[in-house]
């Protein structure tokens, strides 16, 4: 199954030396599952021009906020709405959880807490206790109708949201384990925009174990199972 990669923003340098950019590291997170993949280079307007370009979609994160007026972001909409319509299977994380819920009638603002940076403990209906890593101060405020909340945690009520059985996305970065978080805070410590006490935090916990493998298995299970259900619904 090939997988589309929708690139909205690239990691540092110096993640990338160590780690790769978003696309390896979705790579990295998703190996052993029988999927493939090709990146787009969305932030700087390369986008595919059919949701059947791949067989499921996955947008990342980016360093932009939804609801910022960048170039990449109306067409980007224009091809959530389109997969959607079309139930191309298709995974959000971060501003990919929040650019779905915006281009499909929700709304993304930044949260009144300010940053949640480094390990969570996210409640998944299906999927229980889980810890997960984040990096964001946007949030999704109000999901799209017929959006249903998967995830909550006490500061972000719609952590994670399925848009019946074909898009699945999430607040945090499943896709960033301890080291990779830790090597962002180790980058932007100093920055002011962060406060130093989510900083201490987030890397104080940065080598506690996270649940990356488990939201793994349930991204390839749901892209190929909203496969299996787009093929069946086309040729009947």
């Amino acid at each position: 199954m090939k997988i589309g990669i929708l690139m909205c923003g690239h990691a540092p340098v110096e993640v990338k030396d160590h780690f790769g950019d978003y696309d390896a590291m979705f790579a990295t997170l998703l190996a052993g599952y029988d999927l493939t993949f090709q990146a787009w280079n969305v932030e700087a307007m390369d986008l595919p021009g059919d949701p059947g370009e791949a067989d499921g979609w996955l947008i990342s994160g980016s360093r932009h906020g939804a609801y910022e007026p960048h170039e990449f972001i109306p067409p980007l909409e224009e091809f959530i709405r389109a997969a959607d319509a079309s139930k191309t299977p298709m995974i959000g994380v971060c501003f990919g959880h929040q650019i779905i819920a915006q281009a499909l009638g929700g709304k993304v603002e930044k949260a009144s807490v300010g940053w949640t940076v480094g390990r969570q403990e996210y409640d998944f209906q299906n999927l229980g206790h889980l810890h997960l890593n984040a990096w964001h101060q946007d949030q999704v405020i109000t999901p799209p109708q017929g959006a249903l909340t998967l995830a909550t945690t006490p500061s972000c009520p719609h952590a994670a949201l399925r848009y019946g059985s074909h898009i699945l996305t999430v607040q945090p970065h499943p896709e960033m384990n301890g080291p990779i978080i830790a090597e962002y805070v180790r980058l932007r410590r100093d920055n002011p925009t962060y406060p130093e006490a989510v900083m201490s935090r987030a890397l104080a916990k940065a080598a506690k174990p996270t649940d990356e493998a488990v939201m793994a298995g349930e991204f390839a299970r749901f892209l190929k199972t909203a496969r299996a259900e787009q093929a069946e619904t086309a040729n009947v």
